[in-house]
């Protein structure tokens, strides 16, 4: 090759193989900086839309996640008040059985009915106070019917658990308690198979729960698992190896500082024809 000073080829080469480097430079900070594999789509078209699918599955699963926990707060509720319910009938129950005696008078049977009342208010106060987000939840009254814990990350019916809110009636009319009283020692006799029964209903319907309560708990577990194990496929994808990407960071900064010292070089060739002209 002659000797040229309008138009320096060896220069433009280098500078054209510098561009490269800097730019593979660049590239390795960037994805080292964002810890990121695919920082663009021309990265890799296919695996970044693969991943930011897999992004929205987990983020799918975890809100599904938040709805089985909601669910199960939404039982616990329930139970709760089912709970107290419980108890109060046992009391009442109690009430009966001694109410029922000859040992107590006439004038104490009365003030026995007077708690009784108050207690038989009680269940049928919590029945229609237990709620939760303003929809109830012992009166089979709940506007939505049977409700729905969505806990999957997509549509279907299979991604649903439903709570059948509706044949969950604990008030004093639907448990067969409404009207009862102790007030003579027969009526007392006769509360104790009513009592009995409606115990028995409150038991089922806490036995409903507590099965429902059960399934949405390990619903949860598995979306741990969907989650923990969905998350690191997207890793292998998306995400950057550290190691690898240093080790071409070290190798294309070696290439950079070499075209760097060549640019130098080729920059000085004019130079020698300038010698030849005097």
């Amino acid at each position: 090759m002659g000797l040229r000073i309008k138009t320096n080829v060896a220069s433009q080469a280098v500078q054209k193989n510098l561009k490269v480097a800097e730019r593979k430079t660049s590239d390795s900070y960037e994805k080292l900086a964002s810890g990121k594999r695919i920082t663009k789509s021309a990265d890799d078209a296919a695996g970044l839309g693969i991943a930011k699918k897999m992004e929205a599955e987990v983020r799918g699963y975890q809100m599904a996640q938040r709805n089985a926990n909601n669910g199960i707060s939404m039982i616990q509720v329930a139970e709760g008040g089912l709970d107290e319910s419980t108890n109060i009938m046992t009391r009442m129950r109690e009430l009966s059985i001694q109410a029922a005696s000859d040992t107590v008078g006439e004038k104490e049977r009365g003030y026995l009915n007077m708690e009784y009342e108050q207690l038989l208010s009680e269940v049928d106060r919590i029945s229609k106070t237990t709620s939760f987000s303003g929809a109830p939840l012992l009166t089979g009254e709940n506007e939505n019917g049977v409700m729905e814990v969505h806990v999957g990350a997509y549509a279907g019916e299979d991604n649903k658990i439903s709570i059948d809110t509706e044949a969950t009636d604990a008030t004093v009319d639907s448990l067969g308690l409404a009207g009862t009283n102790i007030t003579s020692k027969d009526d007392a006799a006769d509360n104790l198979e009513k009592i009995d029964d409606a115990i028995d209903k409150v038991s089922g319907f806490r036995a409903n729960f507590g099965s429902i309560q059960s399934r949405l708990q390990s619903t949860i577990s598995n979306l741990d698992n969907a989650v923990t194990n969905t998350e690191a496929a997207r890793s292998r994808i998306e995400d950057v190896d550290v190691a690898a990407e240093t080790a071409k960071l070290a190798s294309t900064n070696v290439m950079k500082q070499a075209g760097i010292s060549t640019l130098s070089q080729a920059n000085n060739l004019p130079n020698s024809a300038l010698r030849l002209i005097g």
